[in-house]
């Protein structure tokens, strides 16, 4: 299913928009949640901002906002928990990027937190980032009903460790001492990039209290872009500029790491993306103008540079 000549016009101009907006909500929200304290505190909320403000492509707080635009969810609403879903992100990007780890001196076009500061101060940062997404989802100040908070919360928790985004990273570092065959590389991403983009888009419908069984389009989009998000991460590694990707590139190719590009070859995984980009896009057939926000999102995901 392709977008027609109408909607894709339409997204051209949505989607930048949209993009700008959430953006500079999300940095004027963790500009207020994140304000340094004066005490000896200071480092570790500098820390903090040093990763969370200004950069990044937000897909996640947009994703939120979208979901949301779906049920009609107050923004305000949406944008905290955004937020959440951001800190938590950045967070395992802090985590991910130490010498324990990945190893990586560049995020976001500017120096990895253990390089701008230190690696007892990124361990603390991504620490509290970690406990500041439930504490934000926490408050009355993010939606009014105690059950939907709880379930924020339990989503999130979910999405973010074992059976998700840490679980995925744990297969990740595997990765680099075992042979993973296309179906375990799927596994793999579906937990380290698609568990929070599932919550993401998840997280719109909670909000409005759609019960659980009416959320399964958003269920199967949000899979599909997920995939076709790390597909194309996966070849922006090999063909992408290092200059706009804002981080090293080519370092799955020389840690022997299995990915989508060289278990499927570029073309196919180019042609993978696009079907599930069109798959995600038919799972909102249900919806009308009010979704238009997520099929740009979808197309976006693999027509990206970085």
């Amino acid at each position: 299913m392709a977008l027609a000549d109408g909607d894709t016009t339409q997204a051209a101009h949505l989607l930048p928009a949209a993009q700008e907006e959430v953006a500079a909500g999300i940095d004027a929200l963790f500009d207020r949640l994140l304000a340094i304290p004066a005490d000896p505190r200071a480092r570790l909320y500098e820390a903090m901002r040093h990763a969370a403000i200004a950069g990044g492509k937000r897909l996640r707080p947009l994703l939120v906002r979208a979901a949301g635009d779906l049920f009609h969810v107050d923004r305000a609403s949406s944008l905290r928990v955004g937020a959440a879903v951001e800190a938590m992100h950045v967070y395992s990007l802090i985590h991910d990027d130490l010498p324990c780890m990945d190893d990586d001196d560049m995020r976001r076009g500017k120096p990895t937190v253990h390089r701008a500061y230190d690696e007892s101060s990124a361990v603390l940062a991504g620490d509290s980032l970690h406990a500041l997404a439930f504490e934000w989802l926490c408050d009355p100040a993010t939606h009014g009903d105690p059950f939907v908070r709880a379930e924020l919360c339990c989503e999130l928790a979910r999405a973010a460790g074992p059976s998700g985004m840490a679980g995925g990273q744990m297969m990740d570092l595997v990765a680099e001492t075992a042979d993973f065959d296309l179906p375990t590389v799927t596994r793999l991403q579906q937990l380290k990039t698609g568990a929070l983009i599932g919550f993401s888009v998840e997280a719109g419908a909670i909000l409005a209290r759609v019960p659980a069984e009416g959320r399964r389009p958003l269920r199967g989009y949000a899979r599909d872009i997920g995939l076709a998000f790390q597909i194309a991460d996966d070849i922006l590694d090999v063909e992408g500029d290092e200059a706009l990707a804002g981080k090293a590139l080519h370092k799955d190719d020389a840690a022997g790491k299995a990915t989508f590009v060289t278990l499927m070859g570029l073309d196919r995984a180019r042609e993978q993306a696009r079907l599930l980009v069109d798959q995600a896009i038919a799972h909102l057939a249900g919806f009308g103008e009010e979704a238009a926000l997520l099929r740009a999102i979808a197309r976006y995901v693999v027509e990206r540079d970085h």
